[in-house]
């Protein structure tokens, strides 16, 4: 039976290990905050579309080596106890990104840039991988048992919030330079990874504080700990069912619904609909800021009606109105669709003529503004054959700034992709945490939640531009991999979870 920590004592547990996993969540998202300017900096010139696609299958392998690090963190955390584990991986996690930062381009060392930094993104993988799970099962295991939900999902929010952090320092540094300055090769981009290094210190000293879950200490001090977890998590029949419904029925559906409602999300805007940089991550910043109340919301109605529905609605609503949601966006810019009043130029046009076998390929980029607050930049490109004939020109809108409408109207759409992710992801940590003894819940549960969110989600930006880079006919394309996941994982957890489990019987 799960002994319930004093009230005081219980929120300093939470505060503690927030603190903590917010930090390793900002650590590992800058980088893909980031990807595009990372993929200038680390890969050759001259195939923009070839260095991102690059650079996110580096950012993806962090994802993919999470599954190990909750294997190998999972298990020391279940012998030696969850207090040292996750300080350890937080160690690790703030080494690695600050070192990012200090890897020399690739026009430095050529192709030893790509290798460290994808060393060094792999030993941030496997960090994060022993650290959510360690995090989650701590604030569990002082957590009364009909109050998990709610007091867990303090710890869904710290994922979100390391977005929110990440996005507003990268903004912050941004705002203080040119974009060269901030694009140079020692440029502002790094001073996020720099950054790191101070922020762990402090979670570092403040964990040093805390003290070993109760629940695990009593079974230490009664020599009941796992001689072997990872033999007692998988290849006990029983609790390896629980392995495999805890990913297929609930996780991996959880883990492509929160990378496309964030990641996903931001990337479709960059790259597809062109807005702006900085009005792009302040798109982002302000849904999360209006949805990161609903993580707490659905953990504690989770404690009241039980977790299995709340979640699979989650997974049912991102199936259902992804491909409108994103259609919107579309249609939004769309200048067939939407009025431009009194069209101005603002900037000189800027002309570049090259070579080509036919001829020579110039290129114009025009800026322009209205009086009904639309901004954009307008890339031509036209052929001029040798015989003084010309090409219809290729037209690209980019840079876009929104009016303040469609702006809110952007923010809205966003949000509700990530009021999807609060009901998917606010009581899972509780759902899991439930589903395994005490003794191997720290490897049982860390092993379905990482693949899940590491290799099903983390995969989603992947392989939603690889998609779309090979069925461009469709701008929508990319979002069938994170439907069909969501679906698969909604009809397995409607057929075979429960809703209600006992939530003493594992203690």
């Amino acid at each position: 039976m799960n002994q319930p920590t004093a009230s005081s004592s219980i929120w300093k547990v939470i505060a503690a290990s927030s603190m903590g996993t917010l930090i390793e969540w900002y650590d590992f998202y800058i980088f893909g905050m980031l990807a595009k300017t990372i993929s200038v900096q680390f890969f050759p010139e001259g195939n923009d579309v070839a260095a991102l696609l690059s650079t996110l299958a580096i950012f993806a392998a962090g994802f993919i080596v999470r599954p190990f690090g909750a294997l190998l963190f999972g298990r020391l955390g279940d012998l030696i106890g969850r207090k040292y584990t996750f300080l350890l991986t937080l160690v690790l996690m703030g080494s690695a990104t600050f070192l990012i930062g200090l890897v020399p381009g690739y026009k430095s060392i050529g192709v030893l840039a790509p290798i460290l930094v994808l060393l060094l993104r792999l030993i941030q993988g496997l960090a994060l991988g022993g650290e959510y799970g360690g995090a989650a099962t701590y604030v569990a295991e002082h957590a009364p048992a009909n109050k998990r939900g709610l007091y867990t999902s303090w710890i869904q929010t710290t994922a979100t919030l390391g977005l929110f952090v990440a996005l507003g320092v990268i903004l912050l540094v941004k705002s203080s330079m040119s974009n060269e300055a901030f694009d140079a090769e020692w440029g502002g981009w790094r001073y996020p990874f720099w950054l790191s290094i101070l922020l762990v210190g402090v979670s570092i000293y403040i964990r040093m504080k805390m003290k070993e879950s109760p629940l695990f200490a009593k079974l230490k001090h009664e020599g009941k700990t796992s001689v072997n977890p990872l033999k007692e998590s998988f290849s006990h029949k029983a609790n390896f069912k629980m392995v495999l419904l805890a990913l297929f029925g609930a996780v991996m559906g959880q883990g492509v619904i929160w990378y496309t409602g964030q990641f996903y999300a931001q990337n479709f805007l960059e790259t597809r609909v062109m807005i702006e940089f900085g009005q792009s991550r302040t798109i982002l910043l302000w849904a999360i800021l209006f949805a990161t109340p609903f993580f707490v919301f659905f953990g504690w109605l989770s404690d009241k009606i039980g977790r299995k529905w709340i979640m699979l609605i989650g997974m049912l609503l991102g199936v259902l109105f992804y491909r409108p949601i994103y259609s919107s966006f579309l249609s939004s810019v769309d200048p067939d669709k939407i009025e431009i009043v009194d069209v101005k130029e603002t900037a000189t046009p800027k002309v570049v003529a090259e070579p080509s076998a036919t001829g020579s390929l110039r290129t114009t980029t025009t800026s322009y503004a209205s009086t009904n607050g639309w901004a954009y930049t307008v890339v031509s490109k036209e052929t001029i054959k040798q015989d003084g004939s010309v090409t219809t020109a290729q037209m690209q809108y980019k840079d876009r700034v929104l009016p303040t409408p469609v702006f809110w109207k952007f923010v809205w759409l966003v949000f509700i992709q990530i009021f999807f992710v609060t009901m998917v992801y606010g009581p899972v940590a509780a759902f899991l945490v439930e589903l395994f003894p005490t003794k191997i819940r720290y490897t049982s549960m860390s092993l379905p939640y990482h693949i899940g969110n590491g290799v099903f989600g983390g995969l989603v930006p992947f392989i939603g531009l690889l998609l779309t880079t090979s069925f461009p006919a469709d701008p929508l394309v990319g979002l069938w991999y994170p439907i069909i996941v969501a679906a698969l994982c909604f009809v397995i957890g409607a057929l075979y979870l429960n809703n209600k489990i006992d939530p003493n019987v594992n203690d």
